[in-house]
């Protein structure tokens, strides 16, 4: 006997090769069929998806829910019940000595699941930057060590490289974390920002596997040049491996490096949204909008899935999740694709208009619906920016979002 199908909706799984109405059926939290007719077998309960979109829980390969204890973290599970986000990725929020307070008191009671890079920084991020200020702050045996103690959560190594983080250090952070993750056998997250270093030194050090986030950024350290081609080198390391991740967060991502590289035949690898504080309230907001900015760039729809469900499933190396294959874990995202005309912007305030959009209307974890849950508050240190205000003054955010500032007048 299943205990819930999911019936009538239009699976979405490219990474899978499932496309088209069918049912869905879960059992003891894991993916136990699809395919056509699945209620009419004995079935504890049943969810009718009729006009949705039946997705793969989404994975988000860049963000920050460190809350509570870190300068960027926010809390996940008030977010995820309404955008289908069933495995957050915390990009270095941590590090070794902060590590077990995020393990303890964020990780194990959330809702949903969360994996994390660590920090090569003992520190992460607990301060807005300058964690790789000094070097006695990166500690590569005790980045290793306790990532080999906490293998069940931990996925690799994150070093944020460019001015002012490294400092006057150079490549030495970005040499510390491969160390680091050599001794592991893990990959690195690399979060580019202004040069130096230069990106020629830094996609040169990189190892297949290893990731590059906010890779479609319009700051000095990007993919193309001023001519907007694609930096040699980059392409070289890309070919070879390298993983190219959007970020998008506060920070992270312009239109502009996006078209040039999409008009290359440069699509990204992996669309997350380096959700932090600075970011949750625009022009990023969550997931599903970042996916649709994606859309509107004339990404097909199972291209943009494909990139937040089974392409970050597989630099995890985690195959039991982002797919509605039996037997992965029972993580269901249900969505409309709704039609209009809608308006989106990037870090720099820069629209661009499509006319599609992904809304979330359901999300399960482990075959269980998430409870609706309120927003949380902006942290004390917070201000809305400029671009913040402006968005939400024309309307133009996510359905159901709630400016959490007060008066917009």
């Amino acid at each position: 006997m299943y205990d819930l199908v999911i019936h009538g909706g239009e699976v979405v799984d490219p990474g899978a090769g499932l496309r088209g109405v069918m049912d869905v059926a879960i059992e003891n939290g894991r993916i136990a069929a699809v395919g056509p007719d699945l209620g009419s077998q004995p079935t504890r309960e049943h969810l009718d998806a009729t006009g949705n979109l039946v997705l793969p829980g989404l994975i988000d390969l860049h963000t920050h829910v460190y809350h509570g204890a870190t300068y960027w973290g926010i809390d996940p599970d008030p977010v995820a019940w309404h955008t289908g986000v069933t495995t957050w990725v915390d990009a270095g929020s941590a590090g070794a000595t902060t590590w077990p307070g995020f393990r303890d008191w964020c990780i194990r009671p959330a809702r949903t699941r969360i994996l994390a890079y660590l920090n090569i920084a003992t520190s992460g991020l607990a301060s807005a930057t300058h964690e790789l200020a000094h070097l006695d702050n990166m500690d590569v045996s005790l980045c290793a060590r306790t990532i080999e103690a906490n293998r069940e959560f931990l996925v690799g190594v994150k070093v944020r490289m460019g001015a002012p983080d490294v400092n006057p250090h150079g490549m030495e952070p970005l040499h510390r974390a491969i160390e680091a993750a050599t001794r592991v056998g893990l990959p690195i997250m690399v979060h580019l920002g202004m040069s130096p270093p230069s990106m020629d030194e830094l996609v040169g050090a990189l190892r297949p596997g290893d990731s590059i986030t906010h890779a479609f950024n319009g700051n000095t350290m990007r993919m193309i040049g001023e001519d907007g081609v694609i930096v040699p080198s980059v392409a070289r390391a890309w070919d070879a491996g390298m993983i190219v991740d959007i970020g998008h967060g506060a920070g992270g991502f312009s239109f502009l490096t996006a078209e040039a590289l999409i008009g290359q035949g440069r699509a990204p690898d992996v669309i997350s949204t380096d959700l932090h504080q600075l970011a949750v309230n625009g022009p990023a907001f969550d997931l599903p909008t970042v996916m649709s900015k994606f859309l509107a760039l004339g990404m097909t729809l199972d291209d943009v899935v494909e990139r937040a469900t089974t392409r970050p499933a597989r630099v995890l190396g985690r195959h039991d999740l982002g797919t509605l294959r039996p037997g992965a874990h029972a993580d269901v995202a249900l969505f409309k694709l709704d039609d209009g005309d809608f308006a989106f912007y990037d870090v720099r305030g820069i629209r661009r208009d499509g006319h599609s959009r992904l809304r979330n209307t359901r999300t399960l974890v482990g075959g269980r619906v998430l409870p609706s849950l309120p927003p949380t508050p902006p942290a004390l240190w917070m201000t809305p920016s400029y671009l913040q205000t402006r968005i939400a003054q024309a309307g133009h955010v996510p359905d159901g979002y709630v400016w959490p500032y007060g008066n917009l007048d």
